[in-house]
């Protein structure tokens, strides 16, 4: 199953307007099995030019990308925490997201009404994130009362633990900061992410700007004091660029000064914010690419393929893309000594061309 972004975003900032972008760039699911997608589900591919290069080389039959999905969560008003709005279906369901990419609003237009009356990213963003804290605080306090109760009938090494964890991220929120930014050891964090803290989710902002700001990089100046990973999407032009094909919107792009289009640059950044990676494997049947978390080890990366293959893992035939492509593929690199043998405490990097041996 892939991982899912949530979509956040006050009134007219371009929420709905992106997801609707996002959909018209969704993947066929076929190659995903036990994929069901509900209607506010976008699930579209991470571009990869390794790939593309890898499949052409080896002239592979079938191009599989890894993927990430793009919720369209229900829109957020002030006093959500609260029930306002819809606010508590807003809740129920980016508590389920692993991200949050919050649409916040740069652009003037006197057609599209700021639910607050004028148009300030930082505000806007100060907004929902008070929301969420507040939603944060309320699910921390519970879950102390309910710990300091349990202990009165008989205080545990992991009750004391947790105690100390929710009373130091209590405090933190109370300071106004989010949990995301803590430093946490392990258990901590653990103790934290099986409550689905808001604030503790990774987060990016989408800066919904206008052509000309997105040209001119003006969009800059409208989100002084918004902290955090920022990226400039000009939605509208998004919506454009989704009718049409590759060649015309290679050529929109370069007459706009792009190399990308924004869209792309956020489904590459909410994977990486993920602290995701990408393997590879290539061969005339398949090119494909697979998703591991940073620091992932051979056996795990393995098991991806095949659950079977993390057990039964012997050893893992490594050699980096580009050496793959510049030296003759698979046999060019062996014959090279490019391709490394690896075993099972070797650390998957992005973009390793992986054949992994196991038992059979």
């Amino acid at each position: 199953m892939a991982l899912q972004i949530g979509i956040v975003g006050l009134p007219n900032v371009g929420k709905s307007t992106l997801f609707s972008a996002i959909t018209k760039k969704q993947v066929d699911c076929a190659n995903y099995p036990f994929c069901t997608i509900d209607p506010n589900v976008g699930v579209v591919e991470v571009p990869d030019e390794r790939l593309q290069k890898l499949a052409v080389f080896d002239k592979s039959a079938k191009v599989v990308p890894t993927v990430i999905e793009f919720v369209d969560i229900a829109g957020l008003v002030k006093g959500a925490s609260e029930g306002q709005g819809l606010g508590n279906k807003f809740l129920a369901n980016i508590r389920e997201t692993d991200a949050i990419a919050q649409v916040v609003r740069a652009f003037d237009d006197a057609n599209v009404l700021h639910v607050d009356g004028s148009v300030n990213p930082a505000r806007d963003a100060e907004t929902i994130n008070t929301e969420l804290a507040i939603a944060d605080l309320d699910v921390l306090t519970k879950r102390l009362q309910t710990a300091e109760k349990q202990a009165k009938s008989g205080m545990t090494k992991q009750l004391e633990r947790e105690i100390a964890t929710f009373k130091k991220a209590i405090e933190m929120v109370n300071a106004g900061k989010m949990l995301r930014d803590g430093e946490w050891n392990d258990e901590e964090f653990a103790d934290l992410k099986q409550l689905s803290l808001l604030t503790l989710k990774p987060m990016l902002y989408v800066v919904n700007v206008s052509e000309s700001q997105i040209q001119d990089g003006s969009w800059k100046s409208r989100v002084e004091g918004l902290k955090g990973r920022l990226v400039p999407v000009c939605v509208k032009m998004e919506v454009e660029l989704s009718s049409m094909n590759v060649d015309e919107k290679r050529e929109y792009l370069e007459t706009m000064g792009l190399k990308e289009s924004g869209l792309d640059q956020l489904i590459k950044e909410a994977y990486d914010v993920l602290g995701l990676i990408t393997f590879l494997t290539s061969g005339p049947d398949e090119a494909r690419a697979w998703t591991v978390k940073k620091g992932s080890k051979a056996p795990q990366a393995a098991g991806k393929i095949h659950g079977d293959f993390e057990k039964n893992f012997i050893r893992v035939e490594v050699t980096n893309w580009k050496d793959y492509l510049d030296n003759g593929g698979e046999a060019g690199c062996r014959a090279k000594g490019l391709t490394r043998i690896e075993g099972k405490d070797y650390i998957i990097n992005d973009g390793d061309v992986c054949y992994f041996r196991v038992n059979a």
